[in-house]
């Protein structure tokens, strides 16, 4: 059988310009369709969004789309293209938004929804396709039923992640140059985990796995390295050093194979603390950048997130982490309920942490989480689309325009202008003009946000 997969193109096009990661998740399914001799093809719509061409001529008879909860309306919409292009052909959604949240697809466009593991069940789906048998024997899914309840299959635990095929990166070759965190380009992804030891009440990773944090084999994850081009690495794990033995055994392994790349990874602060070896030993085998979720300034805002740190923690793992030269890409929430204080502060609290990059995420309650369990009566809007941590979907304490004002003024003046100049200059000489370009246009973005919320 044909099968085509799709990236869905973003709600706001400009927020790809600032990071694009190759769809990973697309790219397992199809090695696990290609091992059964199916043809498949996988389309990126952020890059290349003709999807009319990609049905006249690859002709597919099922076509896999994956959704966060910002995809939701733009997922609707490009099954409505497809069934109208061929009536024929079968529709299934999964991803994060369908895990969590598998009901908002129970439209008459779209015939299954995958919930959790995608790659046992898209084959599963394809041989009783192939049969013309039903679906409801298949675990892990939602039947559409668009004139009534969605029926969700029994449970699909999650297949052990050793057992699942390499994604097959061949399938986004002439897509590849594209993909890219801030300076890192070309980048490829890879995960080594899934879940989190944590219990953020704004995070949905911990519950999608019931707590679990599932691990790949050291020899399974070395394996993949070796197949991969490009010379930066993002490791898109939830949290990926939490298994402090297995990371340690991963660094040794990766260096006896002799396999030299920049690393990207995720790191909790109190991690970095208790086991600042581990990232001596990362550094020298080419880790280069950590992301570190600090997400507030005070102890009393960070308990209300149940981050499980403290400032003071915060601080040493900046510290520990600048001195190994490591950059540390530091993201924190703001929370709808900020006064122009809470905005100084966190001001403040950047500066005297001494970051050199910084993003921010607006505090929104994303399905799947305990925040979204507890707040989702407060919403003031359900519009999917402006789920994507920029827009306040929750009551602000500042009229909106002054909120997103203060917003950006956590750009402009959270950083000095000498350590802005500092990243900058990692972008070359020619994309550096790009930079500077794209903040303008985001400048000019996050001014006039408030009249999409």
């Amino acid at each position: 059988m044909n099968i085509l997969l799709i990236h869905p193109p973003s709600a706001n096009p400009l927020l790809d310009q600032v990071y694009m990661h190759e769809p990973l998740a697309l790219e397992y399914l199809g090695a696990g369709l290609k091992e059964d001799g199916h043809d498949v093809m996988i389309l990126d719509a952020r890059i290349d969004g003709n999807i009319a061409a990609a049905i006249h001529q690859f002709r597919p008879d099922i076509v896999g789309l994956t959704a966060f909860t910002n995809h939701v309306t733009i997922v609707k919409n490009i099954a409505e293209t497809l069934k109208r292009l061929n009536p024929g052909v079968l529709v299934v959604v999964g991803g994060h938004h369908a895990t969590v949240c598998p009901t908002d697809f129970n439209v008459s466009n779209i015939d299954l929804a995958v919930v959790g593991e995608g790659v046992q069940a898209l084959r599963e789906i394809v041989i009783c396709a192939e049969k013309g048998a039903g679906f409801a024997t298949i675990s892990g899914l939602g039947l559409v039923q668009p004139e009534g309840e969605m029926h969700l299959t029994a449970t699909r635990p999650y297949t052990p992640l050793d057992e699942l095929p390499l994604p097959d990166r061949s399938l986004t070759r002439h897509y590849r140059r594209h993909y890219f965190a801030e300076w890192l380009q070309p980048l490829a992804s890879i995960r080594t985990s899934l879940g989190c030891t944590s219990r953020c009440n704004f995070c949905a990773l911990w519950p999608i796995t019931d707590g679990k944090y599932l691990r790949r084999s050291v020899a399974a994850v070395v394996t993949e390295l070796k197949t991969i081009e490009e010379p930066n690495v993002f490791f898109c794990d939830d949290e990926s050093m939490c298994d402090v033995s297995r990371m340690d055994a991963l660094a040794d392994a990766i260096a006896a194979a002799g396999i030299r790349k920049r690393y990207f990874l995720y790191a909790r602060a109190d991690t970095v603390i208790a086991n600042p070896e581990l990232f001596v030993k990362w550094q020298k085998i080419g880790l280069a950048q950590v992301f570190v979720g600090l997400e507030s300034f005070s102890d009393v805002r960070l308990n209300q997130l149940h981050k499980g740190i403290s400032v003071a923690q915060q601080q040493q793992a900046v510290r520990i982490l600048h001195d190994l030269g490591l950059i540390v890409y530091a993201n924190f929430m703001v929370d709808t309920d900020f006064s122009r204080e809470d905005f100084a502060c966190l001001t403040d609290h950047i500066r005297q942490l001494a970051l050199r990059h910084v993003g921010f995420s607006v505090l929104t309650p994303l399905p799947g989480t305990e925040l979204y369990r507890q707040r989702q009566h407060e919403l003031t809007t359900l519009n999917p689309e402006l789920f994507d941590m920029v827009h306040a979907v929750l009551p602000t304490r500042l009229p909106l325009p002054e909120f997103y004002r203060q917003m950006l003024s956590l750009y402009t003046e959270a950083l000095p202008l000498s350590r802005t100049l500092r990243t900058l200059t990692r972008y070359g000489p020619v994309r550096i003009w790009k930079q500077l370009a794209l903040f303008v246009r985001f400048s000019r973005y996050l001014k006039q946000a408030h009249l999409e919320t």
